[in-house]
């Protein structure tokens, strides 16, 4: 009886989901087409009762969320080559996944129509779609902005009287964020500065190879103040600011777009006299310091140097990094920063790859690879201790515009205007796999497995569900086990290149 009753529960479940349309432009993979009138959807159910569990899998082939649903097998013991979860061990807790409301992704979906619009944020903030609970929003222009620009471009204006958000911020970046509160409460916002205004650097520049200057340590901090003051008149708060965004970059002299250096030492400084007491002093004392921000090639040394001010490491709650030295760092520096610095979380705050072809200048739209790109990233950061996994621009035009620079990506929804259309990407469906079922305050937990062909990683929620998502990188299929010993086996065959995502009590 249990079972005909689950049965008629997973056939009402599919009847209610909104299938992917997909279409092929010829890249070895596909994307799925929505518009104002229709968007593919994967509603969340309950799972069902012990003993069975729900599995969604999207694959190179053109799979999106497909869903079935199984029944444990208790008879069989495991072996060698099952994937073991062990619900004694456990890692890190999740802090959430989510993606940048940058100057070039806001402005782009506003050049959608209202409703057109409003698909497409519910693709990244409701339960039906990716259940996204961080966005990361930038503290004056970055590079995906249409020009440079800070809050306070008057030099001399050591009081920040001229201090005041941007037409991006009034018109773009606001709005969609207010959007996504509506749709998703609980969602965190936090904030990075690409550069100080030029008069405070060294170099008087947006660019190049410039550091702030130590006469305005103390003003910059205030402007750090002012910027959460003018978002939380507009009702956002800030979970969390930056120390700075990629001080590492900027400190090479071939930068050449927005970046500001910091040395470590300085930086320490910086928070320890200065940004950190300013905001404990602040109404904005709950929001939380967050350092480094850069990518992992420079982390250890970095960090360490920083950490070496006492007053700076106090007031930094996490350490965060970017994706894009990921595949020529050992995953293990994570490890060994988490050892150091257990006190600190970990969060990935950026990452995207691909740009557009050299000679068409159209971003390569369906691209599997590197959708699989992003599935291997995320599985290695949360095996290390990383709470937080943060997409960079939520959305970007088929030409990976707009950027001042011309240094054009690319990005999990293609916005194209002309049809009134956005394009779900398969890197969206490979963060959607983790975001959508792996909510805020879930632990990680033990899973041991002999099989280098699948890539997998486990979670309890805080509802008690436990939670495997599961990347087969062959080319043929792979036949796996999960074995859980409360509730027996699992026995799938996974179709190449394919990830999937079970669930259940």
């Amino acid at each position: 009886m249990r079972r005909c009753v689950f049965l008629l529960f997973t056939w009402i479940y599919t009847a209610l989901s909104a299938p992917c349309i997909p279409r092929d432009f010829g890249n070895n993979g596909t994307v799925c087409v929505c518009n104002a009138t229709y968007c593919d959807s994967t509603p969340v159910t309950e799972v069902p009762d012990i003993g069975f569990y729900m599995h969604y899998t999207s694959s190179k082939d053109g799979l999106r969320f497909s869903t079935i649903d199984g029944v444990f097998n208790k008879e069989l013991p495991a072996d060698s080559n099952s994937f073991q979860l062990d619900f004694d061990t456990t890692f890190q807790p999740i802090h959430g996944f989510g993606g940048a409301f940058t100057d070039a992704a806001t402005m782009n979906i506003k050049t959608l129509s209202p409703d057109a619009q409003e698909n497409l944020m519910r693709t990244y903030f409701t339960e039906e779609g990716s259940n996204y609970h961080f966005g990361r929003v930038p503290i004056g222009s970055s590079d995906f902005s249409t020009r440079p620009y800070t809050y306070d471009d008057y030099e001399g204006d050591m009081q920040l009287e001229k201090f005041s958000l941007a037409d991006e911020d009034l018109l773009y970046k606001i709005p969609l964020m207010k959007k996504a509160v509506e749709l998703n409460p609980e969602i965190k916002f936090f904030a990075a500065a690409w550069s100080a205004p030029p008069w405070m650097r060294t170099d008087n520049n947006y660019t190049g190879y410039g550091f702030l200057r130590k006469e305005y340590y103390q003003v910059y901090a205030r402007y750090h103040e002012e910027f959460l003051n003018k978002y939380e008149d507009h009702g956002l708060k800030m979970w969390a600011i930056s120390a700075g965004n990629e001080p590492f970059y900027g400190m090479l002299s071939i930068t050449y777009y927005n970046s500001m250096g910091w040395l470590p030492r300085d930086v320490g400084t910086w928070v320890a006299n200065n940004l950190g007491p300013t905001i404990c002093k602040s109404k904005h004392s709950k929001t939380l310091i967050i350092g480094y921000d850069d990518a992992t090639s420079g982390l250890v040394s970095y960090v360490n140097e920083t950490f070496s001010n006492g007053l700076a490491r106090k007031y930094i709650a996490g350490i965060a990094i970017h994706g894009y030295t990921d595949t020529s760092i050992p995953a293990n520096v994570l490890d060994g920063v988490h050892e150091d610095y257990p006190e600190k979380f970990l969060i990935l705050t950026e990452y995207s790859n691909g740009s557009p072809d050299a000679e068409t200048g159209i971003l390569a739209l369906g691209s599997w690879d590197r959708g699989e790109e992003y599935i291997l990233d995320i599985i290695q950061n949360l095996q290390n201790w990383v709470t937080g996994w943060v997409d960079w621009n939520l959305a970007l035009n088929i030409y990976g515009k707009p950027n001042w620079r011309g240094i054009f990506g690319d990005a999990a929804v293609i916005v194209n205007p002309e049809s009134d259309e956005f394009y779900k990407q398969p890197k969206y469906y490979a963060i959607a796999h983790f975001s959508k079922f792996i909510p805020p305050g879930s632990i990680r937990i033990g899973l041991t497995h002999g099989m280098t062909s699948v890539k997998a990683v486990a979670f309890k929620t805080l509802k008690n569900e436990t939670v495997v998502v599961m990347y087969n990188t062959y080319l043929t299929d792979q036949n796996v086990t999960i074995y859980d010993s409360r509730r027996g086996q699992i026995s799938l065959k996974l179709p190449p290149k394919s990830i999937h995502t079970l669930i259940y009590y």
